[in-house]
Formats: C-alpha cells, structure tokens, sequence
C-alpha cells in the first residue's frame, strides 16, 4: 500500500503547520479502529503507510505543532515501545524495560527521541500523549439514591448532590500504589495500556464526603475539558469541520454505587484484615470502573463514630485513583457526541 501524505489547507514544507483541528480531523478517519470493537490491532495491509503516518502526525501535533493552552502546555512527550521488537506483550513480566519512556520537548523530533527512534511505536505513542496532554476533573458527590433514579428515568431534569467536590486530574502510564493504613506511596509502576488519573491529597480533598444515610450513594465523573482534544480553531465553537457539533466537554466515566455497597465491601474487608480487596475490578470498561470506586471507597472508608452494627455507620469515602483503558479514553475523546454528565 502506498503511503498516504496529510492532506491539509497548509503546506509543511513551506514553513506554514496545519492547525491541530485539521490534524485531528486527520486523526478521526484513521482511528476506525477504535470503533470496531475497540480492539486494537494492527491493519496488516497498512503497517508501512502506519510507522510513517503517525511519526509525522505525532511531529505535527506535538512537537512542531507545540500550542499555548492556559498557562503553559506540559513539556513531556511520551513515547510507547514497540513491543513486537521485544518479543512480548504488554502484560508480560519482563524486567528489562517498562512499555513507555518519557522525554522533554525540543523542536525537533530526533532529538526528543535520542537513540530510541527506532524503539518507538508511532500510532500508541500518539494517542498516549493525545490523551496525556488533556485536561480533565474529576468529580465525586454524595447524592440521593432515589433522586439520581428520579434523573436517570426523566422525571427530573436536575439533580442536586448533597455534597460535591470537584478536582483536577492529570492522566498518566503510570500508577502510584498507597498504603492506606500509612497514607505513604510506596511506589510507581507502569499502569499502561491503562490510564490512570491519581487524586493528590486525596484524604484531605475527600475529608467531608460521608455516606451518612441508607439513601446515599457515592458517585464519581470523569470529565474531559480542555488541552489537546479540544484544539482551537477558527471555526465555529463546537464545529469540527464534518458537519456535526463536538461538545467542549465530555463524560469519559461515570458510576455511583450505594451505601449498603460500600459498607459491605468495607466489613468484608474489615473481616479480611489484609490481603487482597474483596472486590476485584473487571477488565472490562463500566464493570471496571465500578469495582474500583466500590474497593477504593470501602478501602478508604473509617469509622466516624461507633454504633451498633443494627444502625447506620456513617463512612467516611476517599477516591485515590480512576483507572481507564487508553482505547476507551481515545475512542470518546475522538468520536463521543453525547452531552457531558449534569452534576
């Protein structure tokens, strides 16, 4: 198969960048993959136009193409190793090296990469930092069970928590385990092909959300709002150049789970005294995330006051961390049109 040049209304060659909007309606026809099952694997008849494709569309949107959002925009390129030059998948247990490595900025791409240009996969190594240079929030509440149904079925429009706070997140490859009985980090380890989006100071941050009452349930959003999904354009806000309307926020995550849920996880854990959480997460994208807020929240949970188990135990719920698939995050980054979450 030929490779393909990037069409756009600018001309590289003669000093002039294609916006990241082009680019990334560029982006959108070759990442059908996403779509389809969301499996990732490699189109075979299109591998030699794939290496060049998307080293150049990484060049473009990341290093030659490098934008001001806000402050300053992050100055870390990630890049994903090809795993088919190691021999092994990115599961395995394999010492040698971790999946991804991390350089600064500098103008030209080469001399980011250094001696590890050929170790680079171009199509992951893109969407990693797609989604890594992203902004997103998170948002936990305390909500009325019965009010939340109320919303979800229609028969009402708003919703009011009972409490909420709202936090900036930062997606990342890798993850940090805490020992919560310490409130210490014990270490980072590569989460990748998972995201992983940490809540600093969680126990500070979380100190006032309590499931006080039968009725209660913990939710948890994930939002994106902002950074390199959301490029700026001359176009009409909201405007993607298809013809159709691209929200300037969207929901990637979201989930609640009860109260009789979080303080069964937190007793059965309790009984347990160590080892592994009674609740384990799913590989799987709703389930998974369920199962975390249920672990993380009981994981976190202490005893406010003590009262006879026949009564209500307010617990008192930290969110450490929201794990995610990247195919996932990429898919709705790229395509989700749904409105975000109304919390």
């Amino acid at each position: 198969m030929e490779d393909e040049e990037i069409a756009t209304s600018s001309d590289p060659s003669e000093g002039v960048l294609p916006s990241r909007h082009e680019l990334l309606t560029i982006v959108r026809r070759h990442s059908k993959f996403l779509k389809d099952g969301m499996v990732d694997e490699d189109d075979r008849s299109d591998i030699e136009m794939d290496v060049k494709f998307w080293n150049e569309m990484l060049d473009l949107y990341f290093i030659r193409g490098r934008e001001s959002t806000g402050c300053h925009e992050d100055d870390l390129i990630f890049f994903v190793r090809d795993m088919n030059l190691h021999g092994y998948g990115f599961n395995d247990n394999v010492e040698s090296a971790p999946p991804y490595f991390v350089r600064r900025w500098a103008a030209k791409l080469d001399k980011v990469t250094g001696d590890s240009y050929a170790e680079v996969d171009w199509r992951r190594s893109f969407y990693l930092n797609f989604i890594a240079h992203t902004s997103f929030a998170v948002t936990v509440a305390i909500c009325s069970i019965q009010d939340l149904r109320r919303h979800q079925s229609g028969v009402e429009s708003s919703l009011t928590p009972v409490y909420k706070v709202i936090k900036t997140v930062y997606a990342s490859p890798s993850r940090v385990n805490f020992q919560v009985d310490f409130r210490k980090v014990s270490e980072t380890t590569p989460a990748y092909p998972n995201i992983c989006f940490a809540i600093e100071d969680f126990d500070d941050t979380f100190d006032s959300v309590v499931l006080s009452e039968s009725d209660h349930c913990y939710c948890v959003l994930l939002n994106a709002d902002g950074g390199a999904a959301f490029p700026s354009k001359e176009t009409p806000e909201g405007d993607d150049g298809s013809g159709s309307v691209k929200n300037m926020k969207l929901t990637l995550f979201s989930g609640f789970v009860s109260y009789q849920m979080v303080r069964d996880a937190y007793e059965d854990q309790s009984q347990q005294n160590s080892g592994p959480p009674p609740l384990q997460p799913s590989k799987e994208g709703f389930i998974m995330g369920l199962g975390s807020i249920i672990r993380q929240a009981a994981s976190a949970a202490s005893r406010i006051t003590q009262k006879p188990d026949a009564e209500l135990l307010p617990l008192k719920c930290s969110l450490m961390s929201v794990s995610l698939p990247w195919e996932n995050i990429a898919h709705d980054l790229l395509f989700k049109a749904s409105p975000p979450v109304k919390l």
